[in-house]
């Protein structure tokens, strides 16, 4: 099967979409992380910023990492905006080929989809072994179709938390699942539209 190139893919995601002078943190994050002390973190697929930008607000080192040259250049100049440049790396990777070589005390992954095949599993397990001991890795998946997805298949399945969580291997002699449920929400779409979603929420600590 041929490689999607996904740097271009995603670069014209967003050079279609207006860049947002205040991109806002998801709500999972927010809610699980606010009693954390700070520490380094690395945000997959940073997208937008409003998480990375969140995280340094509040005293974390974050690499912020998307394939999109857009999204991590827009991320940046938002940084530099705040004086939070030098709490933001915002780096276009392709993490399909690599991660940073360092460690953190969070990962987050919010709605790290794609509608090309990459192999999402192999790249959050990685992740996660790049935590230090009682880092913590979260991943928060879509449990239901929004009416602005553009994946609008009827047919289409969401795997539980625990299922994700089984897929990674981590092994409970060294790893804890914390969290693993799917609470509701009301979100606010791309066109200013609003819709009841569930999330998919996986919080995962490194004991050892």
């Amino acid at each position: 099967m041929e490689r999607v190139d996904a740097a271009r893919y995603w670069d014209k995601v967003y050079a279609e979409r207006p860049a947002s002078a205040d991109p806002q943190p998801n709500d999972r994050l927010v809610e699980t992380v606010t009693a954390l002390p700070p520490g380094d973190a690395l945000d997959l697929g940073c997208g937008g910023g409003g998480d990375a930008l969140w995280l340094a607000s509040r005293g974390w080192r974050v690499t912020a990492l998307d394939v999109s040259d857009v999204a991590t250049t827009r991320l940046a100049q938002l940084a530099r905006s705040r004086g939070l440049s030098d709490r933001v790396t915002a780096q276009q990777q392709d993490v399909r080929d690599s991660l940073p070589e360092r460690q953190f005390d969070l990962v987050t992954a919010h709605y790290f989809h794609t509608p090309y095949e990459q192999d999402r599993t192999a790249i959050l397990r990685a992740a996660a072994h790049l935590l230090r001991q009682g880092g913590r890795i979260l991943v928060v998946d879509h449990g239901s179709t929004a009416p602005w997805s553009w994946n609008q298949d009827p047919d289409v399945r969401y795997p539980s938390p625990q299922e994700v969580a089984a897929l990674m291997r981590l092994s409970p002699a060294r790893w804890t699942v914390e969290r693993a449920d799917a609470p509701r929400r009301i979100a606010v779409g791309p066109d200013g539209r609003t819709a009841e979603v569930v999330d998919h929420v996986l919080l995962i600590r490194r004991t050892q």
